[in-house]
C-alpha cells in the first residue's frame, strides 16, 4: 500500500498549482458571497490532506480493487433517486448529516480508475468489437444512473472524459471515425426533433430542452439566457484590472444581484468584473499549467494504467474548464458545470484534489523507478 519516497522526488510544484488556484478561488468566492468562504475553507484544509495522504498511496495498490470501486460507484449513484437531496428539479446529493456528498461528481474519478485499470488489463484488445461492446455497457450503466437524476451536463462531461481515456489508450482512428459517422447524422437528426416544440422529448427535461432552444434561437427568446448575458457584461466590464474585490460600485452587477448564485457556476465572472482581463487571464493560466503538469507526467510515466489515469484527470480539468468558460462568455449553452479548484462545492473541491493526489503519486512512482534504475546500475558497476 505504502511504498519509500524520496522527499526530492515530490511533485511540490503541482502541489502549490492546485494550493494557489483553490486560494485565488476562495478569495473570489468571498467576494462573490461571504457566506460560503468558511465552508470552502475547510474543503480546502481537507482536500489538502486528502491529497497528500493519496500522493503516497500505491496508486497501483488501488486499482487492484477496481470492481470494488465501480460497485461502490453504482451504490452511490442508485441511492441518489432513492434517498436524495432535491434542488431545482433533480436529485444530486446525499445528505450525510455532517455534510452533502455529489455522487456524478465523485463518480468522474472513479470512472477513470476503473476504465484506466480494465484497458491496461485488457489494452491488446482495444480495437476488438466485442469488447468495446462490452467495455460500453459497463461504462453506460453509470452513466443512465447520473442521467436519471438528471445531470445531463455531468453526463455529457464524464463521457468526454472517458472517450479521451479509451482514445489514448490507442482506439483506432477506423473505430472512431466509423462511429463518427454513425453518431452524426443521429445528433443532428436529435437536434432537429429537439427544435420542434409539439415534439416531445423524452430523455430531457423540459429546462434542458430550453437551454438548447435558447442557446440556438437567441433573438427568438432572450430570457433564456439573460443569466448569461449579463455575465458577458460584467466580464466585459472588468476590462484590463477590474472595479476590485468587494467593490462597492454601483455598476456593479453582481451588487445589484444579476449574477445569480455566482459563487458556483459563474464565479468566473466575478474574476472578470472584479479582476479584470488580467485576472481572467491568471485563473485560465493557472488551470492551463495544472494540466500541462499531468500531461508531463502522463508521457514520462510507464505504466499503461497511470498513464491513462493522468491522461483523463487532465481532460477532466481542461474540458470542464473550457466548458464552464464556454458558458459565462455565452459561446456555450448553460450546462451547470463549476469551474474547477475555483467554485464553490466542498464534492467537486474534494474529488478534484483526490484526483491530484492519484497523479502525483503517478510521479513518484516514475522517480521511484528511476532512482531504483541508477542503483542497480551502480550495483552492478
Amino acid at each position: 500500500m505504502f511504498k519509500k519516497y524520496k522527499l526530492r522526488s515530490y511533485n511540490f510544484r503541482l502541489a502549490i498549482l492546485v494550493i494557489v488556484a483553490s486560494l485565488y478561488g476562495i478569495v473570489v468566492i468571498n467576494s462573490a458571497d461571504s457566506s460560503y468562504t468558511l465552508k470552502q475553507c475547510v474543503g480546502l484544509a481537507l482536500g489538502v490532506v486528502i491529497m497528500l495522504v493519496l500522493s503516497f498511496v500505491d496508486y497501483t495498490w488501488i486499482l487492484k480493487y477496481y470492481w470494488i470501486i465501480y460497485i461502490i460507484n453504482i451504490l452511490f449513484l442508485a441511492a441518489v433517486p432513492l434517498i436524495g437531496k432535491g434542488s431545482h428539479g433533480a436529485k444530486r446529493w446525499i445528505n450525510l448529516k455532517v455534510f452533502q456528498i455529489q455522487p456524478s461528481e465523485l463518480s468522474k474519478i472513479l470512472m477513470i480508475l476503473v476504465t484506466a485499470k480494465i484497458l491496461s488489463m485488457y489494452k491488446d484488445k482495444i480495437n476488438d468489437w466485442k469488447f468495446l461492446c462490452i467495455l460500453a455497457v459497463v461504462l453506460a450503466i453509470p452513466l443512465i444512473l447520473v442521467v436519471i437524476e438528471p445531470d445531463l451536463s455531468t453526463t455529457i462531461m464524464t463521457f468526454i472524459i472517458l472517450f479521451f481515456v479509451v482514445f489514448c489508450a490507442g482506439l483506432s482512428y477506423k473505430i472512431i471515425g466509423l462511429v463518427c459517422v454513425i453518431v452524426v447524422p443521429i445528433l443532428v437528426g436529435g437536434f432537429i426533433y429537439i427544435s420542434n416544440p409539439d415534439n416531445k422529448v423524452f430523455f430531457l427535461q423540459e429546462y434542458q430542452r430550453e437551454r438548447i432552444m435558447d442557446f440556438l434561437y437567441p433573438d427568438e427568446n432572450d430570457d433564456g439566457i439573460y443569466q448569461q448575458k449579463m455575465s458577458e457584461t460584467a466580464i466585459g466590464s472588468g476590462r484590463l484590472k477590474g472595479k476590485g474585490l468587494d467593490t462597492d460600485d454601483p455598476a456593479s452587477l453582481k451588487n445589484a444581484n444579476y449574477i445569480p448564485e455566482a459563487q458556483t457556476d459563474f464565479i468566473f465572472t466575478i474574476i472578470g468584473e472584479e479582476l479584470g482581463f488580467i485576472g481572467c487571464i491568471s485563473a485560465i493560466l493557472l488551470l492551463f499549467w495544472i494540466v500541462i503538469e499531468c500531461i508531463i507526467i502522463a508521457i514520462r510515466t510507464k505504466d499503461f494504467a497511470g498513464r491513462l489515469i493522468c491522461c483523463g484527470v487532465a481532460v477532466y480539468i481542461g474540458v470542464q474548464s473550457f466548458i464552464n468558460i464556454g458558458v459565462v462568455t455565452r459561446i456555450l449553452p448553460n450546462t451547470g458545470l463549476p469551474l474547477p479548484f475555483f467554485s464553490y462545492g466542498l464534492t467537486s473541491l474534494l474529488v478534484l484534489f483526490i484526483s491530484i493526489g492519484i497523479v502525483m503519486n503517478i510521479n513518484l512512482q516514475i522517480k521511484s523507478e528511476k532512482d531504483d534504475d541508477i542503483f542497480a546500475k551502480d550495483f552492478r558497476g
